[in-house]
């Protein structure tokens, strides 16, 4: 049976396809990186589907008995706390699991923090650069380095503990004419993006008592 990757909100709960909501009541079973984050949104659509926790500390045996399930006969969703799963989650060793065993694996598409924020930033999206998290140590000063001459847009995530930090130390690299967008707390009630050069964006962040919310930064480093 088949392993369904479904989308699920990242933060305003009317963001799921009727696709994916049909699709976690029919299935045997769902995997979950959080099954107590993901029960808050499945009790707000009455699913009831048993859960099964699939995460970054699951062990290898965790994962082969999500396989073995499937290979014999039942059928399984994976989800992730908010938005796409395999998207800078380990979601994709299940997928390339299911792959390996020849499980039918089916993408339901839905939200993503990264292309909401790309199509709300206002820079070229007609290619892009996609890092997830940056490293936080090593290797951190050579991918600044190698950004400096990048001519597509650039989307990462960041932590608002580290955001100023961040860009400090990218301000380092990049020209002052370097684009900066702020994605903070999308499709939530607090949706916010900040945009300007790099100086003007961290100038904003400084003057705030406090961060908060997940963050996604957009780069334009090359106009051309």
């Amino acid at each position: 049976m088949p392993l369904s990757i479904v989308s699920t909100p990242i933060g305003n709960l009317e963001d799921i396809t009727l696709r994916a909501l049909r699709t976690l009541k029919e299935v045997d079973f769902i995997c979950a990186e959080d099954t107590r984050t993901s029960k808050k949104l499945l009790d707000h659509y009455n699913i009831t589907a048993p859960l099964t926790s699939f995460h970054a500390h699951s062990t290898d045996q965790k994962r082969e008995a999500i396989v073995r399930r499937m290979k014999n006969g039942e059928s399984a969703a994976l989800i992730s706390d908010a938005g796409t799963p395999g998207i800078s989650d380990p979601g994709w060793i299940l997928i390339r699991d299911c792959i390996a065993s020849e499980i039918q694996v089916i993408p339901i598409p839905g939200a993503s923090a990264v292309l909401s924020a790309l199509v709300g930033s206002g820079l070229p999206m007609d290619k892009f650069l996609y890092l997830g998290f940056l490293p936080l140590k090593k290797g951190r000063q050579t991918l600044f380095k190698q950004l400096a001459g990048e001519k597509r847009t650039v989307v990462f995530y960041e932590s608002p503990k580290r955001i100023v930090r961040t860009l400090e130390q990218l301000s380092q690299y990049v020209p002052e004419s370097t684009q900066v967008v702020i994605a903070r707390e999308l499709t939530k009630m607090y949706e916010e993006f900040i945009r300007g050069d790099i100086n003007h964006v961290l100038d904003a962040l400084k003057e705030r008592f406090s961060i908060k919310g997940e963050i996604v930064v957009l780069l334009r480093i090359s106009a051309k």
